[in-house]
This record gives structure tokens, sequence and C-alpha cells, in this order.
């Protein structure tokens, strides 16, 4: 991080969309039939963020890598490593990365940045290098090779495995909610538009907050809709979600390189 600020922090918050997916609403939310409505088309998006104010930077998640994209059938729009040297930044000038959750689309180009400290829930390490892992419900979301490099990075001293929040820079924190996955954490950002809330996968879609759903894999159901209780009660100037197909045009095109496939909130200073 760069020398002691004169200002209080006001982070810029850039929303990069890398991939996208049509599916249908059946398979989107969990026991879509409970609810009385008809299915259809729907289609989710995948974000990563990147947070910078002057010269520091904060990137929050790494989108899924080219290999598991094509695996799994998942378009790629832009390789997030590309995006993020887009955006000026230099994978490898060791700027903290941030895990919301260890699933395929939110770490899987963890190994890219081979200088960063990387911060994650412990509940969320604890589990995904446990023996529930292996579990098809959830390892169809897993990606061992990225867990394998999250190991690597314990081994390198980099990893720092936080237990109910951690600051990772002035204005920026993270903060373990659990429930989509047992170490889901949100990060709350200072922005110049007021605080931010990346909810990750705590919200995939706004539909989720609006009317009380889930999305179809949740680690623990009841905390889960806990979580979006406390989402819904904070009082923040935007509520970002993990895989809104309608995220980006709620904020700010940023324009650029990136031009329709990322927004902005706030000022970069």
């Amino acid at each position: 991080m760069s020398e002691a600020r004169t200002a209080a922090p006001e982070w810029q918050v850039v929303i990069v969309k890398h991939g996208t997916r049509s599916t249908t609403r059946s398979e989107a939310f969990m026991n879509h039939a409970f609810y009385d409505e008809p299915d259809g088309p729907f289609r989710l998006d995948y974000f990563f963020w990147v947070l910078r104010d002057g010269d520091d930077v904060v990137i929050v998640d790494t989108g899924y890598s080219g290999a598991e994209g094509d695996r799994r059938g998942r378009d790629v729009l832009v390789d997030p490593i590309e995006a993020v040297r887009a955006l000026g930044i230099d994978p490898l000038a060791g700027h903290p990365v941030v895990i919301t959750h260890a699933h395929y689309d939110h770490i899987g180009n963890v190994a890219a940045f081979a200088n960063s400290p990387i911060h994650i829930a412990r509940a969320e390490l604890d589990f995904w290098t446990g023996r529930m892992a292996d579990k098809t419900l959830f390892a169809h979301f897993g990606d061992p090779t990225t867990v394998e490099a999250l190991a690597r990075a314990r081994e390198e001293g980099r990893l720092e495995a936080f237990a109910d929040h951690v600051d990772v820079a002035p204005g920026v924190r993270v903060t373990a909610v659990g429930g989509h996955t047992p170490g889901q954490a949100i990060v709350e950002v200072q922005t110049s538009e007021g605080a931010v809330v990346l909810a990750s996968d705590a919200m995939h879609f706004h539909e989720e907050l609006e009317g009380d759903k889930l999305f179809q894999s949740m680690a623990d159901l009841p905390l889960s809709f806990e979580v979006l209780e406390e989402l819904r009660s904070r009082p923040v100037a935007h509520l970002v979600s993990g895989h809104d197909a309608g995220e980006l045009a709620r904020h700010t095109p940023l324009g650029g390189a990136l031009d329709g496939l990322a927004a902005t909130i706030g000022i970069r200073r």
C-alpha cells in the first residue's frame, strides 16, 4: 500500500463482467416450483471486482479460468487477467486479493497473483480443504486446481485466513457471513458515493433480496435467509450482486478497453 493517507479513503469500485451463461429460472432458483411462478429463460453474468484509490489496489475474486469455462460451457467475454492489465494493473505487483468464497468462478485465476497476500475466511478455507469438499453437491462448484494454488500460497506465507472480519486496507472491510458457503464473505467499501457492499454470492441476484428466494445451491438455508435480511437492513449507497445480469446497467459505464464489460462506482482519486 502507498504512504499514509491525508484524507479519508474514497475507493473506486470497478465491476468487471468476464463471462455469461444462459439458463432457466428453475435452474437458477432453489425449488422454483414452490413459488408458483412460470419457468423461463434466465441469464447469469460472472463478475469480479477491482478497488482503486490512488496507487492502492485491491482485487476482489479472480473469476473462472479459461479451462474451467470451457469445461463447463461458460462463455468467456474477457480473460480476467487481461482485464486487470487493461485497467493498468500488474497482477504480479503484490496487491491484496480477497477471495469471497472458493467456488470455481470466484477463484479460478488466483495463481496469477503470485506475489499477492490472499485473504479468505478461515471457515471457507477449512471447508474446501476438508473431507466435505468432495461431496458431489459441493464439489460440483469446486476447482481443486485453485485450492492447490491456495495451499501453495499458504506454504509461501501469503495466505491470510480471518475469523470474522478483516480490514484489508483503510475503508475496505471483508466480513464472513456464511450461507452460500461456510465462509462466504461480503466486502464493504467506502467510496465518494458512500458505502458500497459487494455481496458476491451472499446475493447472486437482486431478485433474491426482493422476492426472498435463494439460489439453487446454498450450504446453510436458514443462515442464507438471515444474510439476506442483514443485507436488506444495511444503510448503503449501493448493494452489488454476484451474478445479476442487470448489474452493470445499475452503475456508470467504465468505457475504454473494457467498454460494455465494466461499470464503476465512485471517483478514482
